[in-house]
């Protein structure tokens, strides 16, 4: 009867020693917080905003005809990484947009890897707090922040 109790012990103790070392993650990993990432800010990312912004306020009734001068302060803000579940990875953005009225406005944007057209490239989503009239990212471009 000792003996069973005994390995009962230690096998208590090894998986307590285990358990203490073990790293756990959530079985829902949504994001990880950085501060700063290159490819926010990257030339190529930003020029998409432009051209495609410049695109939507010329193609969208009732919006001004304004354009992105410059965006600055771009940070990360979320990132999704690929997982066995969820097969495409995301960055979240957010940074601010200087518009040709002299206006400045947030802006929020996701960078989707390998989702641009027919799967190849990157594709890319923004909302400029103000310019989504057909509620896209719902109220004040709340599903890309």
């Amino acid at each position: 009867m000792a003996r069973p109790t005994a390995f009962a012990a230690g096998f208590a103790l090894a998986l307590s020693a285990v358990m203490q070392t073990a790293t756990v993650e959530a079985a829902d990993y949504v994001g990880v917080y950085r501060g700063t990432d290159d490819i926010c800010g990257h030339r190529s990312v930003l020029g998409n905003i432009q051209n495609n912004f410049r695109y939507q306020v010329t193609h969208v009734p009732h919006l001004p005809d304004v354009g992105i001068v410059d965006l600055y302060g771009v940070h990360l803000t979320r990132h999704e990484p690929r997982t066995v579940n969820g097969t495409i990875e995301r960055l979240y953005c957010a940074g601010t947009a200087r518009l040709t009225s002299g206006e400045d406005r947030p802006i929020w944007y996701m960078i989707e890897y390998g989702q641009g057209f027919a799967g190849v490239g990157d594709n890319v989503e923004f909302c400029v707090l103000g310019f989504d009239r057909w509620n896209v990212y719902n109220n004040d471009c709340r599903v890309l922040r």
